[in-house]
């Protein structure tokens, strides 16, 4: 098999990048084994454009959101799915000082910030002292619906290989790649937190950490908000509510543990007034940055060799518009931006 490029992973990354690149004509072969337990299958999928406790507003959110929305309707309608939804997060605060933070940072962003007109509506379903503010609009995407779409999209096109990728079988030559028996320009790393563990890529400051989350039946709670008090209650799929989700940057394994799950239940009894039941407990290892910037572009040593990675817990908001971004950079030669070219890592990435 001979194509312009190898890609490497089939989470969010891949899958965007791998649409992107067969949108503007280039032949690609994708090589994934599908992983239930990846970050990208368990995450909550939301797009959210406030962050942080003094809710300041995501990088690039006013491209980002936009952009994003735009080409999840345009899978939509390319799939024949129903993948994206706009919601509001009410934002039921923790503490005094979180209802404080929220009502000074008010005036400033208006037109991401509300309060709701009636703060009491949710007394039948929540605990919350403190208030609650809103944030809107906030998107949220079937992710598990989109990977396995586009599995199958791929299946069909006859451009999906359902192994693990070995990288002592792959062959570097001055003009392209060979992986087994795929011949490319090049091959593209697009699975997550493996990359870190490959000679070309050890070097990149990646700061992978572990988030854990529960997955419950909550049948009473409304699913057109997205809710949040220290934890957030995120509708998802088959009519569960996602719980999470935890930071974890010391770890031995990326199993779940008994100590997020009792933490958890012990918030969730505190704050939720109705009956709940955990279905299932799920952990993953996020391809997180030190620069909470991701990574994407060619080796400015190797130039065959590319990586499109390091999203971290924003993968649904950054990965649409830099893929489509690094698919220009690759047929066109436009440069990629600053923050996100492996070029400014040329110094420590020299063989």
């Amino acid at each position: 098999m001979e194509v312009d490029y190898l890609i490497v992973g089939q989470g969010i990354a891949g899958t965007m990048l791998s649409y992107y690149l067969l949108q503007q004509g280039s032949t690609v072969i994708v090589i994934d084994q599908y992983n239930p337990f990846s970050a990208s299958q368990i995450a909550s999928g939301v797009i959210n454009p406030i962050t942080g406790r003094r809710f300041v507003r995501t990088w690039m959110i006013e491209t980002l959101m936009p952009f994003a929305a735009f080409t999840y309707k345009c899978l939509e309608k390319e799939l024949n799915i129903s993948i994206l939804q706009q919601a509001q997060l009410l934002d039921f605060h923790t503490t005094p000082q979180m209802h404080l933070a929220f009502s000074n940072r008010l005036p400033n962003e208006t037109e991401y910030l509300s309060i709701p007109d009636d703060t009491n509506q949710w007394n039948s379903y929540f605990n919350y002292p403190f208030g609650v503010g809103e944030i809107h609009p906030v998107w949220l995407v079937n992710l598990q619906r989109l990977l396995q779409t586009w599995r199958n999209k791929l299946r069909e096109l006859q451009v999906l290989i359902e192994a693990n990728f070995h990288a002592h079988n792959l062959q570097l030559f001055s003009n392209g790649i060979q992986y087994e028996q795929v011949s490319a320009k090049a091959i593209i790393f697009c699975n997550g937190t493996q990359a870190a563990d490959l000679p070309y890529f050890q070097k990149l400051p990646f700061a992978s950490n572990k988030g854990e989350a529960l997955l419950l039946n909550i049948p009473e709670l409304p699913r057109q908000n997205i809710y949040k008090k220290g934890i957030s209650l995120v509708p998802w799929q088959d009519d569960l509510w996602w719980a999470g989700s935890s930071y974890e940057w010391s770890y031995e394994n990326t199993l779940p543990t008994e100590v997020f799950r009792q933490k958890t239940l012990q918030q969730l009894q505190q704050w939720l007034q109705l009956p709940f039941k955990i279905k299932a407990h799920v952990a993953a290892e996020r391809p997180a940055t030190l620069e909470r910037r991701p990574f994407a572009g060619m080796h400015p040593y190797y130039p065959h060799i590319g990586i499109f990675n390091g999203l971290g817990t924003k993968g649904c908001s950054l990965a649409p518009f830099f893929a489509k971004a690094f698919s220009e950079h690759l047929k066109n030669g436009q440069p990629l931006l600053p923050e996100v070219s492996i070029r400014r890592f040329h110094k420590i990435l020299r063989p």
